[in-house]
């Protein structure tokens, strides 16, 4: 190094005027280059981008919408088909009743005395009334005529109790004499012109369908002959001893109540449609639209010239649940959902459209492609604004450097010897670098020496705050694991859970998806002869739903214990939680009282998973009982119980949802179909062994996926009292 005044040459002042001239022009030259070919192939690589993104997004966005509309339009289909099914099912249990009444009523006619009838009158209009119309030429003044009416007017009190209570529109009994008994509640509709309309239940289709069939029928929908309403009418023959026909009973099920449904659920792009078993549409609540020709519509289905329509609607009227299809009807492609309908042998058909389900994936395209055509746009236009700004300020610069350098020379070294040497002397006890006056320079030396000092401070706050966030995750991690064990300890855990008691054997698993869940089950004695049995899933999960869980448990406990029937128990709990549920959570339970003397299981479900039954030298199935309202959706909910008998060697076993809906890597559910196959591997096992059965089936299935909701399994294996006595259960 040589000096010269106060310059030295060669030295740090010198070498960073060189440094920094070269680097000035050098950058200078490079990013003129360089922009103009960053530019270019910015602009190339943000068209590439765009179009493999847009593919992306379209085979992204497409197979979401199809897994989305194949699960929303199934469950839909089925939850429909089966609101259906509970219609014609009751119209049936209405006619089958009343056909038993009315069979008694002939078979035995010296039972009864002839009760007063009379016709229908308008001022009964909105009210039950039993009323009788004859067909033309019958002479109601015949005496015969007038002993068969009044002995068929025994039923009236019958019929106008049965019809609002179990929601039918009417029910009616047809004589072969031509005597029509009616119960509704529009009797103004028996009238045209104030004259009672003519009326000969002889010649109507119900009649001659059930009398041909010789047992229960539904129709197809057709205009009731009184009100004008579009309805189906469920019908079916009486019999004498001899074999002759007594009447025919029957009801009308008016479609706008189940219009009304199909409507609520239908969205833009969804059809829907019910199909009896001889192909026809029988309702579709918007008939005019659905995607399918002109001759269907009152044509069979099944012979349609559209071959996917054809196919679908052929195998579900065979019984087979046909799953989501994807095909075309007559203005396009279709998901297409085919649901039977048990009790009727008919068919609910909803169809979605692919083209609505793709108008997501349509639209993202088209937004992503307007904005990254603006954001190229833009990209350009600064880029060259910012070219022509780095030129002149580079310029600036460079007259601005030589001035500036030597002195920043000076100012550098002094600064950066004192940081090297404080550096120098840090140690375990002083890891913390402080800021100093020599370092406040006013230019990057000392911001770099007061970011150093920050970043030095910071680095023993942040390792203070790792020892404080240690300790407090290894107390969350104490709590959360006493409060697995306090959960643990509130279920019943000890098998057997009653060594003294033979007339049964009992097993029960928990496994929560979180440290806590808010699934449980329970079982104790009410009194010696009463086993009780409970079975719950509660909505949500981790430490918010295991609270829940425990008051749920033990409000339901204290309630049956009262000597409650089912109903009550579910009934007084619902009441008990909705008073005070701020936090509108729910819980589905199923519960079941057995009464171990007999074997007689009385049940109530509220909103649970099926029950499933094995009897002896039987397989486990499904045993399907009437749901009611989960526990906390509604204060006002009540709750229908039913029995079931319960032989020696029968076994129950219930189940939370977390069973069926285990879900495997694929997004494939286990399903309930698994879980039978799973019980029925080795029927005759011990609960015990027939819950590890299915736990092991669940594990091989989903294999390594994660567990999304707790598991929860019960079984009860029923063996008399015959096996408290010391015989063979």
């Amino acid at each position: 190094m040589k000096r010269f005044g106060n310059m030295v040459i060669g030295g740090i002042q010198s070498k960073i005027l060189r440094l920094i001239l070269f680097t000035v022009v050098l950058l200078t030259a490079a990013y003129m280059a360089v922009s103009v070919y960053h530019s270019n192939m910015l602009v190339q690589l943000a068209t590439q981008s765009n179009s493999r993104q847009r593919a992306a997004i379209e085979e992204t966005t497409g197979k979401v919408m199809d897994q989305a509309v194949s699960l929303t339009l199934s469950r839909s289909n089925r939850t429909e088909a089966g609101i259906a099914d509970r219609m014609f099912e009751d119209s049936r249990n209405l006619v089958t009743f009343l056909g038993g009444c009315v069979e008694n009523l002939f078979d035995h006619p010296e039972d009864y005395t002839a009760k007063p009838y009379a016709a229908p009158d308008p001022a009964d209009d909105g009210a039950w009334t039993a009323k009788v119309i004859y067909a033309d030429g019958i002479d109601a003044s015949d005496p015969d005529i007038g002993e068969i009416t009044g002995l068929l007017a025994n039923m009236s009190e019958i019929m106008i109790a049965l019809c609002p209570s179990m929601g039918t529109s009417d029910a009616y009994i047809a004589l072969p004499e031509g005597v029509f008994l009616c119960v509704d509640d529009t009797a103004a509709s028996w009238f045209e012109e104030g004259k009672i309309i003519s009326y000969d239940a002889r010649e109507r289709n119900w009649y001659g369908q059930a009398v041909a069939a010789g047992g229960l029928i539904f129709t197809d929908g057709e205009w009731d002959a009184n009100t004008g309403a579009y309805c189906i009418e469920c019908a079916m023959p009486v019999y004498g001893p001899d074999g002759s026909l007594k009447a025919v009973v029957g009801t009308d099920l008016y479609m706008d109540k189940m219009q009304e449904i199909m409507r609520a659920s239908t969205t833009e792009g969804e059809y829907t449609l019910l199909v009896n078993q001889a192909g026809h549409a029988v309702l579709a609540p918007q008939a005019e639209a659905f995607p399918m020709d002109e001759a269907d519509r009152t044509g069979d289905l099944r012979a349609s010239s559209n071959a996917f329509l054809a196919q679908v609607v052929r195998d579900a009227l065979q019984g087979s649940d046909t799953g989501i299809g994807l095909g075309s009807l007559s203005d396009g492609t279709y998901y297409v959902a085919c649901t039977p309908i048990e009790t009727t042998g008919w068919v609910l058909l909803s169809a979605f459209s692919q083209a609505v389900s793709n108008q997501p994936t349509v639209l993202l395209t088209t937004n992503y492609t307007a904005i990254q055509d603006e954001i190229t746009a833009d990209y350009q236009e600064k880029t060259g604004h910012s070219r022509t700004t780095a030129i002149v300020l580079l310029a600036a610069v460079m007259a601005l450097v030589l001035t500036g350098a030597m002195m920043l020379g000076r100012r550098i070294v002094k600064p950066l010897n004192t940081m090297i040497n404080r550096v120098s002397d840090m140690s375990d006890s002083n890891l913390e670098f402080r800021m100093e006056d020599i370092y406040r320079t006013g230019d990057e030396v000392e911001d770099l020496a007061q970011s150093f000092a920050d970043l030095s401070h910071k680095t023993v706050e942040y390792m203070d705050r790792i020892v404080k966030v240690t300790a407090e995750k290894e107390r969350i991690g104490a709590e959360l694991t006493l409060a697995t064990k306090i959960q643990a300890a509130m279920l019943p855990h000890v098998f057997p859970p009653f060594p003294d008691r033979s007339e049964f054997d009992i097993f029960a698993s928990m496994d929560p998806a979180k440290e806590v869940g808010g699934d449980f089950y329970d079982y104790f004695l009410i009194d010696e002869d009463h086993l009780c049995l409970v079975i719950a899933d509660v909505s949500g999960k981790g430490v918010p739903a295991a609270l829940f869980m425990m008051a749920s448990k033990i409000i339901l406990q204290s309630v049956a214990m009262l000597g409650n029937s089912p109903a009550e128990v579910l009934s007084k709990t619902n009441e008990a939680i909705c008073s005070n549920n701020e936090a509108q959570m729910f819980v589905t339970v199923w519960l079941g009282i057995l009464e171990l003397s007999t074997g007689k299981l009385t049940a109530a479900n509220a909103g649970h998973e099926y029950p499933v039954l094995k009897r002896p030298d039987g397989a486990f199935e499904i045993y399907k009982d009437r749901h009611g309202f989960v526990i906390g959706g509604m204060e006002s909910a009540r709750y229908r119980e039913y029995e079931l008998q319960l032989t020696p060697g029968t076994k129950l076993f219930v189940y939370t949802d977390g069973v069926p809906e285990a879900t495997s890597a694929d997004m494939e559910l286990f399903g309930t179909e698994r879980m039978l196959e799973a019980l029925n591997r080795h029927p005759d096992a011990e609960p015990r062994a027939l819950l590890n059965q299915v736990r092991a089936a669940v594990d091989g299935f989903v294999k390594d996926a994660e567990q999304f909701d707790d598991l929860t399994m019960l079984c009860l294996e029923y063996r008399g009292c015959d096996a408290k006595e010391g015989g063979n259960p």
